[in-house]
């Protein structure tokens, strides 16, 4: 990334953080609250150990957990809360038991809650950083939803438990290899005819705009851009209906468990 391209996403990053979050970044205990949703036994894989966005640490740091939703924002024209609400028109019937995996701080899954109010809503990451931000989040939307520490592609839930499982903007953060596990793993914990719906980048535009993916610096999109969800999908197994290319950059794909 050459200076000046550094200088607009640096500037665009603190005129969208918000004094709330500045301050958040400064003033809260992040060692304690990340302690409420640590998991000792927790072994954090190599493919985690990255610098996301130009983030010295990757996701697991403050910076990352304060600055994530503004640069998603940025990455997500024309709007992402858009983008989100085309996936949640997606979600087929009334789900009661819901799974979101790489839930990050929780944007999606604060709105799979709004919608489905009297689902059960979970959500996993990874990183305790991102959870801190998306709990502050659903507390401040006044509603209740789980919040895990955990691999998507290693839940250690029960199978066949859920109705729908959601990753927004999560493959094109892992190698491919552990994208279709986490695929994997959603038909394992879907139930018969349960809805798996994703989030994500467009691949056959990212393909053609390598400038956008060394922009936000991010260590495995050209990796996912080269591939497709789809196809994951079928060699898995799943009932797959045509990927559905929405804003400017990104598809929702969806899959059924037969």
């Amino acid at each position: 990334m050459g200076k000046l391209q550094r200088q607009i996403l640096q500037t665009a990053v603190r005129q969208l953080i918000g004094d709330q979050n500045q301050h958040l970044y400064h003033s809260l205990d992040w060692a304690q609250a990340c302690a409420a949703f640590q998991q000792r036994e927790l072994q954090y894989p190599d493919y985690y150990a990255q610098d996301f966005h130009g983030i010295k640490g990757g996701y697991l740091t403050p910076v990352a957990a304060v600055t994530y939703d503004a640069v998603t924002a940025l990455a997500s024209p024309p709007s992402e809360e858009g983008l989100r609400h085309q996936l949640i028109q997606q979600v087929a019937g009334q789900p009661r038991h819901i799974l979101d995996l790489g839930c990050g701080t929780g944007s999606t899954t604060v709105k799979l809650k709004q919608a489905f109010p009297t689902a059960t809503v979970i959500g996993v990451d990874l990183s305790p950083y991102m959870l801190v931000m998306a709990s502050r989040k659903a507390q401040a939307a006044g509603i209740s939803i789980e919040w895990q520490q955990g691999l998507a592609e290693t839940t250690h839930r029960e199978p066949g438990r859920f109705d729908l499982i959601t990753a927004s903007m999560l493959f094109h953060e892992l190698p491919p290899s552990q994208s279709q596990l986490v695929l994997r793993e959603a038909l394992r914990l879907c139930k018969p005819g349960g809805q798996v719906l994703t989030l994500d980048g467009n691949q056959t535009q990212l393909r053609r705009l390598d400038w956008l993916i060394q922009l936000f610096r991010e260590p495995y999109s050209k990796l996912y851009a080269a591939e497709s969800v789809e196809d994951w999908m079928q060699s898995l197994g799943y009932r797959t209906q045509p990927t559905r290319y929405v804003g400017w950059i990104h598809q929702i794909n969806v899959g059924y468990k037969p």
